[in-house]
């Protein structure tokens, strides 16, 4: 199952469309130690599962098609704070270089999404740091554990839309298309927030929320 919640629209002004043939977004995955970033990332790169991952911070590339239009997926996946950071530290680098944020944390680690609440507060105290007000998504992710789980579906929901933020369940183990489904909507709203801009002044979003529910051992 894959649950998903949809915020308001909102501003960038990093992605620039227009005539160009590819848009380029870069995309900041942030989260606690063994949430599975790593997982997520590559599952959206390479469609394929990997359990295991040292401490490596990367940034990869990655091209894809989404309504005919050639996009560029920018993804930094970034280590958990370090060397006695607080544990919702983002550096001022990652906030001015970021599109997006894709913020995770496991359903099985209470701490994890506290790690992840402290950092959706960090960045939004940062809005002179940011461009604009910039996207977030926050994934629960690790659903194929059920029987480990230690946060609620409702405690992620909640959490989303009193931030306003997309919300997603996820198991990056299970099913790529979740996966998908995360990075695609985390672009659609920085395309929507670009278009929010160039429209008229004091024009406001509209809210939209949906589910979307897919078989636990879908095969991709």
């Amino acid at each position: 199952m894959v649950v998903q919640l949809n915020p308001r629209t909102r501003q960038s002004s990093k992605i620039m469309e227009g005539n160009q043939q590819k848009v380029e977004a870069n995309i900041l995955l942030l989260g606690a130690e063994n949430v599975g970033k790593s997982a997520l990332t590559v599952r959206f790169l390479t469609r394929r599962f990997i359990g295991e991952y040292g401490d490596i911070e990367s940034i990869y590339s990655h091209s894809d098609k989404i309504d005919g239009r050639d996009i560029c997926f920018n993804i930094w996946d970034s280590l958990c704070p370090q060397n006695g950071e607080e544990p919702g530290y983002i550096s001022d680098r990652q906030l001015q270089w970021t599109d997006g944020f894709i913020l995770v944390y496991s359903i099985c680690d209470r701490a994890s999404f506290n790690v992840v609440r402290q950092q959706v507060q960090r960045i939004r105290q940062a809005k002179n740091k940011l461009s604009s007000s910039t996207p977030i998504i926050i994934v629960g992710n690790k659903r194929d554990l059920q029987h480990r789980r230690t946060v609620s579906s409702e405690e992620g929901r909640l959490l989303a839309l009193s931030a306003d933020c997309g919300f997603f369940e996820i198991s990056a183990a299970e099913t790529y298309h979740g996966v998908l489904m995360v990075f695609h909507e985390l672009f659609d709203l920085i395309r929507e927030a670009r278009a929010m801009k160039k429209g008229p002044a004091g024009f406001k979003g509209i809210v939209r929320s949906m589910s979307a529910v897919f078989g636990r051992k879908r095969t991709e």
